[in-house]
């Protein structure tokens, strides 16, 4: 009930109980034509359409400032009146005006709008609400109508040229940086039909009595640990956007080259699909310090890149101190670069400043270490 009908409920009942009470009939004939408007308001507001909501979001997932729309269709179902209503379609934080003038029965309207994809994370959209009111203004009843999507807006990613050449110890004993494509022998095992002829160990396949082939392993490959440092304390201003599209640039890179790559948070584990992860990941309260012990007693690869803010700048020797367990550490300063005083680069941490994702991807293409 709006506050117009408020004030005409609580005129009626006054002018009902002084009319009938000191026996003035014009001010009861009032009161009852007050009454009967509020009737007539609340079976006019009460009635509800039958609508069909269809809503389909292209694409339903997108980079960062890359366009994406919604186009919601909405077909009056009832049988019998014409449907003009007052609705809106919730999109992310705001809601969206949505026409529905004179929506015949059987017939449908379609209309679009665009997603705002400006910043990274989840934008939901729907369902649609639909206000109904009388023509006095005295009742409005809100419906929802639909269901929902959701749109992902994740971080951009900025092409990489350069990849990490790898840096692990090789099972023949020796621990140095070659290029792709040497191999060394792993392990033997049964033979199935497929494997090459020439990879058969033909004096060991003689000692079993079933042919044995050789498995090869490529020692030069690296293998990426990507570190994304996301408590807020190491962050000021957009300096988490910047990390996450670093850190993106680094995964889509890796996989491109079909190397083996793993993303890591500090406050959180890091599920699903990689850009699920960064599209919903938030900054929060966490322990750098277990995290990098974790990190060292698991010694998951032999390249390891910590992603970080202006406030993760006192982190880094403990980032250096992981250099025994990982051959080659990179820390990256997303964000407020600090022009007077950088951050050096040392003989156990390679570091790199920048105040944004795409000079993030310049910086790194410009590594001499790979």
């Amino acid at each position: 009930m709006t506050a117009r009908g408020v004030g005409l409920l609580a005129a009626a009942v006054g002018l009902l109980g002084v009319g009938f009470w000191f026996g003035y009939p014009d001010l009861a004939v009032l009161g009852a034509a007050a009454v009967s408007a509020l009737v007539v308001a609340v079976g006019h507001a009460v009635w509800r359409p039958r609508l069909g909501v269809e809503r389909a979001a292209d694409p339903d997932r997108v980079a960062r400032g890359e366009p994406a729309a919604v186009t919601l269709t909405i077909r009056n179902t009832s049988r019998l009146r014409a449907a003009t209503l007052i609705a809106t379609d919730r999109c992310g934080p705001a809601t969206v005006d949505v026409p529905v003038l004179r929506l015949r029965p059987g017939r449908d309207t379609t209309t679009g709008y665009p997603v705002p994809t400006h910043r990274r994370g989840l934008v939901p959209i729907g369902p649609l609400r639909i206000t109904r009111g009388d023509p006095f203004g005295l009742i409005s009843l809100d419906r929802v109508h639909g269901g929902t999507t959701t749109v992902r807006v994740h971080p951009r990613i900025h092409p990489l040229g350069a990849v990490p050449a790898g840096l692990t110890r090789s099972l023949d004993g020796q621990a140095d940086r070659v290029p792709h494509g040497t191999i060394t022998f792993d392990a033997l095992r049964e033979y199935v039909p497929g494997d090459e002829l020439r990879r058969v160990h033909w004096r060991s396949s003689a000692k079993v009595g079933e042919l044995m082939v050789r498995e090869q392993l490529d020692t030069a490959e690296p293998s990426l640990v990507v570190l994304l440092d996301d408590r807020s304390a190491g962050h000021r201003g957009d300096s988490f956007e910047d990390a996450c599209e670093a850190a993106a640039s680094v995964l889509a890179a890796a996989v491109r080259e079909g190397l083996p790559v793993s993303l890591h948070l500090v406050c959180g584990e890091a599920r699903g699909p990689f850009l699920d992860t960064l599209t919903e990941v938030q900054p929060a309260a966490g322990d750098l310090g277990a995290t990098l012990r974790r990190l060292r007693g698991q010694r998951l690869g032999d390249t390891l890149i910590f992603l970080t803010g202006p406030g993760g700048r006192d982190d880094l020797g403990a980032v250096g101190g992981m250099r025994g367990a990982y051959p080659v550490v990179l820390a990256a300063l997303l964000g407020d670069r600090d022009t007077v005083a950088p951050a050096p680069a040392t003989d156990r941490v390679i570091v790199i400043e920048a105040a944004d994702g795409a000079e993030f991807a310049a910086a790194w293409d410009g590594v001499r270490g790979w």
